[in-house]
């Protein structure tokens, strides 16, 4: 058939085209091959583009590159890892440890409480620390799902604490076995997450919230259990102050008993004691009067030999002090003759100077008048004239002639002098 037929050839039996139709026929005739090359390049570029080959696993993390087609994977550490768009996929996963808190759980009017054995509905903050084991990153991420958390740590928590909480009653998961408690979840829980790669650190017990109609009847019970441990612990007091008397009347009484021996029993000791005392104390008494008539015996003969002492001390000094005095008069003899001796050579020499020199007594005397005086002596000129021509020169008959008279005059002043 003609493509450019008209509609009017068309039977009138055959279903008409739609608008859209008849434009699609109209439109001319393109290559399909590029079109589609067209079409892959701008997927390719939207799929880089929302999907980036390049990730970055941050510290503390560790990620797992899945192939999309095999299911394989392969663990990378922190940095820079390429990924395949549409290929592969990459999971991060927290190194670090993690906490998960039953928040459903922590009141009793929440939306799932704990249950206890006695069916009551409890409330509990547990806490549970845990971490993922970096040798079983990769069959984590092969095996389990990608929320670890919601999906794997949340119902096996919450398994172990339901299955433990109904073995005990209200009263020890509030108070007294809440130590154990904590020990049981944790020697249950560890080896079931252990099982998945995940190492559990530890499982806090916090607060614990009660019902309000066993509160109120806790309250009561504690109160009546209050009063009663008060009135017993009464009891028990008064019970004990009536022991304790007798105890001390007791005490008193053996005291006294204790102190009467005592007391007869130090006279006695004291008795034999001053006994014994006496019996030591005699001799040495006998021993004293004895030492001290030595004593005194040994005193006279020492005041005796001091008194021989001191005399023939006295004798010594004495002719000690005679023979000193000799010594110094023969001494002073032999002095007084030394002395005369010298003093009459003395006035010999001076005698036979003065023989000698006549004129020296004029100037003894002229010295012992007055320091100011110079005397000079010179011998006598050979001819008779004046003295100190010898000195003084020749300088001519009227010189001589005075000094001449003058030389007279002197004399004959010596003369009367004499």
């Amino acid at each position: 058939m003609n493509d450019d037929r008209t509609t009017d050839d068309i039977p009138d039996d055959l279903p008409q085209p739609s608008p859209i139709e008849r434009l699609v026929a109209r439109l001319p005739r393109v290559r399909l091959v590029p079109l589609a090359a067209c079409a892959a390049a701008v997927a390719a570029a939207w799929g880089l583009w929302t999907h980036m080959p390049l990730r970055n696993v941050p510290n503390g993390e560790l990620g797992v590159r899945l192939n999309r087609l095999t299911g394989d994977g392969s663990v990378v550490r922190a940095g820079t890892v390429f990924v395949f768009p549409g290929l592969q996929d990459l999971r991060l996963y927290d190194l670090r440890e993690q906490v998960w808190r039953a928040d459903q759980s922590a009141s009793a009017s929440g939306p799932a409480p704990f249950q206890s054995v006695e069916g009551l509905s409890i409330g509990v903050d547990v806490t549970a620390h845990y971490a993922l084991d970096p040798a079983r990153i990769g069959a984590i991420a092969r095996d389990l799902p990608a929320n670890l958390a919601g999906d794997v740590v949340a119902p096996a928590v919450q398994g172990v604490i339901y299955r433990v909480f109904t073995r005990y009653t209200v009263r020890e998961i509030f108070s007294s076995k809440r130590a154990e408690i904590q020990q049981v979840i944790e020697s249950e829980l560890r080896p079931k997450l252990a099982a998945n790669g995940i190492v559990l650190r530890d499982v806090q017990i916090g607060k614990v919230d009660l019902p309000p109609d066993y509160k109120r009847g806790m309250e009561a019970l504690l109160a009546e259990e209050l009063a009663s441990d008060k009135m017993r612990f009464t009891l028990e007091l008064k019970e004990k102050e009536v022991k304790q008397a007798g105890l001390e009347a007791e005490a008193e009484k053996v005291k006294r008993e204790k102190a009467a021996e005592a007391a007869g029993l130090e006279q006695v000791i004291a008795a034999k004691a001053q006994e014994e005392a006496m019996a030591h104390v005699l001799p040495f008494k006998q021993k004293q009067i004895q030492q001290r008539q030595f004593e005194a015996e040994a005193e006279k003969a020492s005041r005796i030999k001091t008194a021989e002492g001191t005399a023939e001390a006295r004798r010594i000094e004495a002719s000690g002090e005679a023979d000193s005095r000799n010594k110094l008069a023969d001494a002073e003899v032999y002095r007084l003759e030394k002395v005369g001796k010298s003093t009459s050579e003395q006035m010999a020499r001076e005698g036979a100077l003065i023989t000698r020199h006549p004129l020296l007594i004029q100037k003894t005397m002229a010295d012992k008048l007055s320091d100011k005086i110079q005397v000079i002596i010179a011998p006598p000129p050979a001819d008779g004239g004046f003295i100190g021509s010898t000195l003084l020169g020749s300088r001519g008959k009227t010189t001589t002639a005075s000094a001449k008279a003058s030389a007279d005059d002197d004399n004959a002043s010596q003369e009367n002098a004499q």
